[in-house]
């Protein structure tokens, strides 16, 4: 039997894989140092089709994939919710690609490509899948975010410089319409899906869609009602609720969330991803823009409201068979406070696929709204992280939980730090870094951007590697050491809640004794010197964090301070 377990002193991207013989006392070991984080995800995806060496062998070729050596990986969405609009946002992708290379990160969640429903729409009022910024229509050629030519030429680019591209795939609903049609409907209860309210009878939906401006390249297919299962408006007698199609085989999606009964609908017209034709236009399309784009994989939007078993076989064909990406990477946000939520989706899917970790960023607003009164050594608790750590996306904001937006659970400015520290500097999970906190957020509640946030994401492209040993035994003050490893030398992340400096005693090896230490981020003052037996008290700031190197630490010469 095939085994795969993380060892405390590797990255959880840099495993070890061994074979598992009957009992633990003849355990032998193939090792396989410093795997690239997506030949990895390879090696989960196939692990039900192999079981064999032949499944070890393929990691050697990790090194061939993207990134020219292994490292830590580190994603970013890069885009907030009022994120510059005009057609210049691809641009500034390109242009800030070496940037976000230098200090670390390695992919990057673009919005959503496709046309939306007007020259300013994000995408999430997502019309036509196939016009990426290319056709004239909905009043424009490019989207808000810039042509398709802008788009490609960003991708290359960051590619260039070492950062793969996630696509943003909006496959919930249709936005946008060209025209109207009238069918059978029942409009249905709000807050319970499933109770009909009143007979049915005819409406008249927007729900015709012919792409005028597009045509028939790239695809031929018109959408009507028949590829939907609701809408959210009678255009017949001018009401807005919530009406579920009736004909043969309509029903709204088993296998979505619960929540009202059923949460399949969302928006505009809910897409009705058992219809024959509609899993093959979308999985047509999947590949297309993976192969058109030069992009790496998908983050899925809204994937509580969609069929489970449609996007379990739509990234299955996406790896699978001709014209695929078997290394795709693949990510959903199922945003849910329950880990046992989460959890059940991943089971439920029977491919690799990861989440983003909606309970922690939960643990990080609580704890940034308690401030002292938190305890954080409970942070983790009931995390996706914590959990199922190879699945996790971590991440501290999002364009949905920012100030005034639809999910809002902002995090404090004041945690951001710690919060940063705990998802980039530790070993699960595959952090996601905000833009909006990178550059700042836009609209009616501005906001600054974060601190030397860059600096953060530098430390862990240069220490956070080796084992982790943990000093979690204080609510206000929490401290750990990564030791490093041969190309990297380590840290000491010490972060405080607390209304007083926190400080924290831990070893580094006697390997380090008479070293000096200093703050990379420089938000604590003065040096530590390393003991003869080789521990040391480390400080942190007062609601801060502070991440302690030797002085000439390889990689500290690219630090501000």
């Amino acid at each position: 039997m095939l085994c795969c377990f993380c060892h405390r002193s590797l990255s959880v991207f840099n495993c070890l894989f061994v074979l598992r013989s009957p009992t633990r006392a003849s355990l032998g070991k193939i090792e396989i140092p410093l795997l690239l984080f997506h030949q990895f995800l390879l090696f989960r995806i196939q692990l039900g089709r192999h079981t064999s060496l032949e499944l070890i062998k393929m990691a050697h070729h990790a090194n061939e994939d993207h990134h020219g050596k292994p490292g830590n990986f580190t994603m970013m969405q890069y885009f907030e919710w009022h994120a510059e609009g005009g057609g210049v946002h691809w641009k500034k992708y390109e242009s800030e690609s070496e940037r976000l290379a230098n200090m670390g990160i390695t992919a990057c969640w673009i919005p959503p490509p496709t046309k939306g429903s007007s020259p300013e729409g994000t995408g999430y009022d997502i019309y036509d899948i196939w016009d990426l910024g290319e056709f004239d229509q909905k009043g424009s050629v490019g989207t808000k975010w810039g042509t398709k030519e802008d788009l490609l030429k960003a991708i290359k680019a960051a590619s260039e410089k070492g950062i793969i591209t996630y696509i943003d795939a909006v496959l919930n609903h249709k936005a946008g319409a060209d025209d109207k049609e009238e069918f059978m409907a029942t409009m249905v209860d709000e807050n319970n899906r499933n109770k009909e309210v009143g007979e049915m009878h005819n409406i008249e939906g927007w729900t015709k869609f012919t792409f005028p401006g597009r045509g028939d390249k790239y695809s031929d297919m018109k959408w009507n009602f028949n590829h939907f299962t609701g809408v959210d408006y009678d255009a017949k007698t001018e009401t807005t609720a919530i009406f579920k199609i009736q004909g043969d085989g309509k029903h709204w999606a088993t296998d979505v969330d619960k929540e009202n009964g059923s949460f399949d609908y969302l928006m505009f017209a809910d897409i009705d991803h058992s219809h024959p034709e509609v899993e093959a236009e979308l999985n047509k399309w999947g590949k297309w823009v993976l192969r058109e784009t030069g992009a790496y994989g998908f983050r899925f939007d809204a994937v509580k409201h969609i069929s489970q078993s449609f996007i379990a076989q739509f990234v299955k064909q996406v790896r699978e068979g001709e014209n695929s990406k078997a290394k795709a990477f693949c990510v959903g946000e199922f945003w849910h406070d329950s880990v046992e939520a989460l959890e059940a989706y991943l089971d439920g899917l029977g491919t690799q696929f990861s989440c983003f970790d909606s309970c922690l960023q939960d643990n990080f607003h609580q704890a940034g709204e308690a401030r002292e009164n938190y305890d954080l050594r409970k942070i983790f608790d009931d995390s996706l992280v914590q959990r199922r750590p190879l699945d996790a996306v971590t991440l501290v904001d999002n364009h949905d939980t920012q100030i005034g937006q639809s999910l809002e659970r902002w995090v404090s400015s004041a945690f951001k730090p710690l919060a940063y520290a705990l998802i980039l500097l530790r070993v699960d999970g595959y952090p996601c870094v905000f833009y909006g906190d990178l550059y700042g957020c836009g609209g009616e509640n501005p906001q600054e951007p974060m601190n030397q946030l860059e600096d953060i994401v530098r430390c862990r492209k240069h220490f956070a590697y080796g084992e982790l040993r943990d000093y979690w035994d204080h609510p206000n003050c929490l401290a750990w050491v990564r030791v490093g490893d041969e190309e990297h030398d380590g840290c000491v992340v010490v972060i405080c809640n607390g209304k007083e400096d926190g400080s924290k005693r831990c070893e580094v090896g006697v390997e380090h004794k008479g070293e000096k230490w200093t703050d990379a981020l420089g938000w604590h003052q003065g040096e530590v010197t390393i003991g003869d037996d080789g521990w040391a008290e480390f400080y942190s700031p007062p609601e801060s964090i502070a991440i302690w190197t030797k002085v000439d630490a390889r990689g500290r010469d690219e630090f501000q301070k």
